[in-house]
């Protein structure tokens, strides 16, 4: 059975769009002619990215969203749909990044991560996805980590977040399978964003020591999130009939440069 192509027109959202990974997907799916609905809490960052954007030529809209708050969810979308039209990909990407030993972090702050990264993702997903599914085609790209393979000290919460992600999109695949919507989950390695740059220095200093002694800083590129933005576009424009169910990117070791023998150019 041949698979009807994408339609001309495909209305994004993008939530956690104020900054880093969602602000750089934004940027790029717009620049492509995509209408992008730009949700996040900081709706100024919001408005600042969506007024370059369609200086650009571009069509987007801010649209506030709490990822926390299932009526700010359902209202995101809502809105989102109202401006731009039925949704054909959603990016989920809210989040920040709380650290800490797991034998120390409290229950409050270990289930906020918890609700931020993981509830937040279904509570989108649960929105969006039946329309999908009605219309017979979508894309839902969950922004997941490589913590699920290599998890790292001080961050208990966060990769058990990040692993539920993993969980959810195996299930969600299975699920979907035959209807025309695809799950697809990214798993980035460090990307220099704002999340998690707010830790005081010694802290900092005591988590990094520990990811090294396991081996967990190999090098220190990072990456940037433009580079994720890009495997977003790759998933999101792949043809229908084919599904990018996983992809992993991660940071480029540098180049170790020698000095050429004298003489060789």
């Amino acid at each position: 059975m041949a698979f009807i192509p994408h339609p001309q027109r495909r209305p994004v959202l993008v939530a956690g769009a104020s900054s880093g990974i969602g602000a750089a997907t934004a940027e790029i799916l717009s620049a492509a002619g995509y209408p992008v609905a730009l949700a996040a809490r900081r709706v100024d960052k919001l408005q600042e990215l969506t007024d370059r954007i369609t200086a650009a030529g571009g069509e987007a809209v801010a649209v506030p969203l709490d990822i926390t708050d299932e009526s700010s969810v359902l209202e995101c979308v809502a809105k989102a749909q109202a401006a731009l039209g039925d949704l054909e990909i959603v990016v989920s990407g809210a989040g920040d990044l709380a650290v800490g030993l797991s034998y120390e972090v409290s229950p409050a702050d270990f289930a906020a991560q918890i609700d931020i990264h993981l509830v937040g993702a279904h509570r989108l997903y649960r929105a969006v996805v039946p329309g999908m599914i009605e219309r017979g085609r979508g894309d839902y790209v969950f922004i997941g980590s490589d913590v699920v393979l290599h998890p790292r000290p001080w961050s208990s919460a966060y990769v058990a977040a990040k692993a539920g992600i993993d969980g959810l999109v195996a299930t969600a695949q299975l699920e979907l399978e035959g209807t025309g919507v695809r799950a697809s989950v990214i798993r980035p390695g460090q990307v220099l964003t704002g999340m998690g740059m707010y830790l005081d220095q010694k802290t900092t200093e005591l988590m990094l020591n520990d990811w090294i002694k396991h081996g967990l800083a190999r090098h220190g590129n990072f990456l940037e999130p433009g580079h994720i933005a890009q495997a977003v576009t790759a998933i999101v424009t792949m043809p229908r009939g084919a599904h990018m169910r996983v992809v992993e990117v991660e940071a480029e070791g540098a180049i170790q440069r020698t000095e050429r023998p004298e003489g060789e150019h």
